[in-house]
């Protein structure tokens, strides 16, 4: 690493990593200013494998999409609908069951629930979705719900956030999707989604709920109309946060994709740019255990270059995703088990299903005919879609 170092601009930052040292606002912006990609992956990299080792995860899971109507006017989504539109979408409680069935019969071991603000769904409609859910399989975790959306289910139950988490939970609800989050800059966030819940808003559902005892995800999207200094802000917040309550699982950063809105962005995300924003947040989010390569916005290829960048983990199976799609993403809506096997093999890595808290399920071995063969940590259980008593 001396020799990769000669001629870079990341020599102070390497020895305050080194003494283990927290980095400074200043030190994360010069993080997205620095060319040095390969100095940076190699700082990056190694954050990581002093976390996780050298494996690399990924989860059995589908995307449910419950309803894309949706009240706001958000710029830059591509998947909300007005009724008056005609191309928009609801699933019953029972067509959300059937897909969750079908789910289960995959071994998948989660569903990520989100949807758009409906406009007339009650919120015992939501409660009703979980119960039939939870009722299928306590296995099946139940990721749901940006924190936009659990503050629309509290104005339609008239009662405070908690309370409305605290029923949520009751019901089913395993963990909040760290959706919504986009960036946190008002200015910003006025120009990309003008009448969402403020940065405020959003880390105080975040709040809450980990307060609850509950964990979440988190997210950032990139790549539009914010600067570096503000992708800095936004990792700063979730840090703070995370000094706080310890309750997010994991980071996921999402490169925007610009076709289908509103907004007018001429140069979206590259893949130099993916690469240096996983691993500035590597850096950055220094008590955060996870970070996910996100594969649909990226793809997998790029995602697979990423693990040795700072990501540890691939996300998931997906099966089915509508809201990357609709904004003009070319991945394709599902991998199979053994794609993400080989991807995560192929990047030099220690393959590992992973539940929806990031803990493993199952860690893979090679064996000598070239086939994997699962080890079950000792208290993980029977692996995904095995038969249970």
């Amino acid at each position: 690493m001396n020799l990769l170092f000669t001629r870079s601009d990341l020599h102070d930052i390497r020895r305050k990593l080194d003494a283990g040292e927290r980095l400074s606002r200043d030190d994360a912006v010069r993080l997205f200013a620095s060319r040095d990609l390969h100095g940076l992956a190699a700082l990056a990299d190694a954050a990581n494998q002093r976390r996780n080792g050298n494996r690399a995860s990924y989860i059995l899971n589908r995307y449910v999409n419950y309803s894309n109507y949706c009240i706001l006017n958000c710029q830059f989504c591509a998947f909300a609908r007005k009724k008056r539109n005609g191309d928009g979408f609801e699933l019953t409680v029972d067509e959300m069951v059937t897909k969750a069935r079908e789910a289960l019969e995959l071994g998948i071991t989660e569903l990520h629930i989100v949807g758009g603000l409906h406009p007339s769904l009650p919120f015992d409609h939501y409660l009703d979705l979980l119960r039939a859910l939870r009722a299928l399989s306590p296995a099946l975790q139940l990721k749901c719900f940006t924190a936009i959306e659990v503050r629309h289910l509290a104005w339609l139950a008239r009662q405070p956030v908690r309370d409305t988490l605290v029923r949520l939970r009751e019901a089913g609800l395993d963990c909040l999707t760290g959706g919504g989050a986009e960036i946190f800059n008002p200015a910003v966030r006025d120009r990309i989604a003008r009448g969402k819940e403020s940065a405020e808003e959003w880390l105080e559902v975040h709040r809450t709920w980990h307060r609850l005892g509950g964990r979440s995800t988190s997210t950032m999207l990139y790549g539009h109309v914010e600067s570096a200094a503000d992708r800095v802000d936004h990792l700063l917040q979730l840090r703070g946060l995370q000094d706080e309550t310890g309750g997010f699982v994991g980071f996921i950063p999402l490169p925007y994709q610009p076709e289908n809105n509103a907004i007018p962005v001429t140069s979206p995300p590259s893949g130099f740019d993916t690469l240096r924003t996983i691993a500035a947040s590597r850096l950055i989010l220094d008590n955060f255990d996870h970070l996910t390569a996100y594969w649909v916005g990226m793809g997998l290829k790029l995602a697979q270059i990423a693990l040795s960048h700072g990501a540890d983990d691939l996300h998931g199976t997906i099966v089915e995703e509508h809201i990357f799609r609709m904004a003009g993403t070319a991945s394709p809506q599902r991998q199979t088990e053994a794609i993400m096997l080989k991807a995560i093999r192929e990047a030099g890595r220690i393959p590992v299903q992973r539940n929806t808290f990031y803990e493993p399920v199952r860690v893979w071995e090679a064996v000598a005919d070239g086939e994997e063969t699962p080890v079950c940590p000792p208290d993980a259980g029977p692996p995904a879609g095995a038969s249970m008593p």
